[in-house]
Parts: C-alpha cells; structure tokens; sequence
C-alpha cells in the first residue's frame, strides 16, 4: 500500500508542475507562437506543392508467356525509369502513396519477328499513362528502347579462361591454375553461338601469393549470350622453387654412320629450378643435350658448346655446366667377314 500510495502522490505532484507550467504567461505566448509557426508553414507548404515540379519514378517490367524452351540471352531491366512533371501535392501522392503497376510484356507477341527484337520503350507510353492521372504529363522513359534475345535451346559447351595477371611471392610460383567448372554452357542465337569459342573471367589482377588461393570470378559478357554459370571458381595451387641437379649424358646428332663423337666429360650437369610437389618426379632422362656434326665444322678449335635441346615444361632457370667441352671424332672400325 504504501507504494502505491507514493506512486499515485508523484503522479500528481507531475501533473500539477505540468498544469502549472502550462497556464504560465510565458508557456501559453510560446504555445501561441508555435500554433502561428504551425499554421504559417503548412500555408507555404500548399503554396509551394501547388507549383508544377518534374521528378523521376519506377514502374516495374515483366516478361509472360516465355516457353519452358526458350532461354532469354538479353538482359531485360527489372524497372523503367519515367519522368513525369505535375503539381507537387500530385507527385507527392506518387512519391508517398500511389503505386504503378508492372508493365508486363508478351513473349508471344515477338516470336515472329525473329531471335532479335528491338522494342522502342515508348511503346509502352499508353500502358504507363494509363496509370497516371490526368494532369501527369509522361516526359521520358528509360532505357529508350528494350533489346530482346532469345535462342529456343540453342546452346553448346565452352572452356573458361582467365584474364588478368596473378604473380607469386619470390621463390614460389603459379603450378597450377584449376577452373570450377572448367566448362560452361553458353546460349544464344545461332549466328552468335558460332563466334564464341570461350568464356573468358572478368580480368583478375593479384600479387604476391604464397599460398594456394581461390577467387570466384564473374564470366565476361557477351551481347545475345547467356553463360550458365555466370560465374567460375579459379583456384591458384602455388608451389615453393627448389634447385635440383642431374648429370645428362652428351650426345651427338647429325653424324655420318662411319663417325661417332667423344666429349670430355662424357656428362654435363644440367642445374635447374622446380617445384618442391614435382621434385622427385624430374631426372635426367627428361634432358637431351646434344652436339650438333653441322656446328662442329665451324669449330675452330678442340672445344665446342653442348646444346640443351629437351626439358620438362615444370623447370625453370636452367644452367649447363660446364658450358664447353673438349670433344674429338673418332672413326668407327667395322669388321669385315
């Protein structure tokens, strides 16, 4: 009870600071000037609305009537974009209130004027008016004109391709380049179908990498196509630079039957840069070096340049040591019954 009893006290002690407060001189002049205030801003508001005014508004677009199929390549906007001037207190109805219904354009209507349909917006003048009040004057529509492409299941498949640069940390480097999916289906009209041979990604740029990385890359797009994913997952595999050394036999080519080389060394060591993932799968019958007989008539002296003609596509910074080497030919002995 006594709670209570406090609570019902504090509430009418508010009360009366309230009443008080409010039958003041100096509250009910404030009073009087903000009603004034009130009264005087909503005479200039009505002023003001009732000038003409131009603003921009969104009336929705749709598509009906397309065939299970029928793959639309064109991208058709979701929304027109109007222009329109009236009264401000009608536009402000507009802005606040009033909604436009979508704009809904038949399929079955274009199908016989071929896969590519240009559709002047201002077609659709009347449908938009429609729906305006009287005094509402339709100044524009955007975009101008709607470009409609559509293939009836005219499609094949294509590889993905990368644009851009991606460039590794110092001593490692790009081993690998995995596309999910590595082929995309494209649709589009026949005589564009024929010209696309590839679905390149949008151009990626990215330094330094260290470590494997994955980016999901928007596919290019091509007018009067659609890719089906629109999108690809690009993996980076990224692989650490070791030097490996083999010693590779030298041999020589181009030599007359009766005649066959000798190089000291009878090997030359082959140094080169490579993965640490592919380190033991590289030895040294993946070289050739070789001495060419056509060269060595142009040797004028007892040495001449062994030649690396043969290596894996997975090395890097190859070196020959030593880089000449002493050679001489020797007639071969043939024994005869």
């Amino acid at each position: 009870m006594f709670d209570k009893e406090n609570i019902r006290v504090r509430y009418l002690r508010t009360l009366e600071k309230i009443r008080s407060f409010l039958l003041a001189k100096k509250s009910r002049e404030f009073l009087i000037f903000l009603f004034f205030v009130f009264v005087s801003f909503s005479f200039w508001l009505l002023q003001v609305l009732n000038d003409d005014y131009e603003t921009e508004l969104s009336v929705p677009l749709r598509m009906k009537n397309v065939p299970e199929n029928v793959v639309l390549t064109s991208d058709l906007p979701t929304e027109l974009r109007i222009g329109v001037k009236d009264r401000g207190t009608v536009l402000v109805n507009y802005l606040l209130g009033q909604t436009l219904y979508p704009v809904t354009l038949d399929f079955e209507e274009y199908t016989d004027k071929g896969s590519q349909v240009r559709i002047p917006a201002t077609t659709l003048s009347k449908r938009i008016a429609s729906q305006l009040n009287q005094s509402t004057k339709l100044s524009t529509i955007k975009p101008d004109t709607l470009e409609l492409i559509y293939t009836r299941g005219q499609g094949k498949k294509v590889p993905v391709k990368l644009r851009g640069e991606i460039k590794a940390e110092r001593q490692f480097y790009i081993s690998n380049v995995v596309y999910s999916p590595d082929s995309v289906m494209v649709y589009a009209p026949k005589e564009i179908l024929d010209t696309i041979t590839s679905a390149y990604t949008e151009e990626l740029y990215i330094e330094e990498i260290s470590d494997t990385t994955r980016r999901r890359a928007i596919l290019m797009p091509v007018k009067g196509a659609k890719f089906t994913p629109s999108y690809d997952d690009v993996t980076f595999l990224v692989d650490m630079y070791s030097e490996k050394k083999v010693d590779v036999p030298v041999q020589g080519v181009n030599f007359p039957e009766d005649e066959v080389l000798r190089t000291f060394p009878a090997k030359v060591q082959v140094t080169f840069q490579i993965g640490l993932s592919q380190f033991k799968n590289v030895t040294a019958d993946d070289f050739v070096v070789v001495v060419d007989y056509k060269k060595l008539h142009e040797n004028t002296g007892d040495k001449c340049q062994p030649v690396l003609v043969q290596s894996p596509s997975i090395v890097n910074h190859v070196r020959l040591s030593p880089q000449e080497i002493e050679y001489i030919i020797e007639q071969k002995i043939t024994f005869n019954d």
